[in-house]
């Protein structure tokens, strides 16, 4: 099994686990995300870092939460994706949480080309609540094109999350 398989295993299985803390997920708001690491990180083809923010909606479908990414590679690199995630509360302050989206991505670089400009983007991430519900936590993502181009060499990133409710930040401009 690949590593996007191994997420995607992980993913379904946390996700029907019967985690605590039901009360400190009512009432989570839209997110803004924010966050920087090293992008290529297991196999080191670019010396690159990345850029990511994601909006991160509160409401949920089901298990589900809609959100909206898009990336910055210092390669030249870029993408915007949509896509799902589901938050699993390890108590009152630790927040795990899986996350899948199709991206569209632009540019490439001698040294790694991804293979299709539809990518599919897996990302673990876990993550410390504060007290304000602001988060910071540690990813990693893998994206891969699931055979859609005519190579599939995927590629991994490692980032650090800082997660600030829309609440909060819109209060700043009151």
């Amino acid at each position: 099994m690949n590593f996007r398989g191994m997420l995607a295993t992980l993913a379904v299985a946390l996700s029907l686990m019967p985690f605590g803390a039901p009360a400190a997920a009512q009432d989570d708001p839209d997110f803004l995300t924010i966050a920087v690491g090293k992008f290529d990180v297991f196999r080191n083809r670019e010396e690159d870092a990345e850029i990511r923010v994601d909006y991160r909606f509160g409401k949920k479908f089901l298990i589900f939460k809609p959100f909206i990414t898009g990336a910055y590679v210092t390669n030249e690199s870029s993408f915007i994706g949509a896509g799902v995630l589901v938050d699993i509360y390890l108590g009152r302050r630790w927040v795990l949480t899986p996350q899948f989206s199709p991206t569209y991505w632009q540019g490439a670089t001698d040294n790694l080309d991804l293979g299709h400009a539809l990518e599919f983007r897996s990302r673990l991430e876990l993550a410390y609540r504060f007290g304000d519900r602001s988060r910071i936590g540690l990813s990693i993502d893998h994206s891969s094109n699931a055979g859609l181009g005519d190579g599939n060499p995927g590629v991994e990133s490692a980032m650090i999350n800082y997660s600030m409710s829309m609440d909060t930040l819109l209060g700043f401009f009151k």
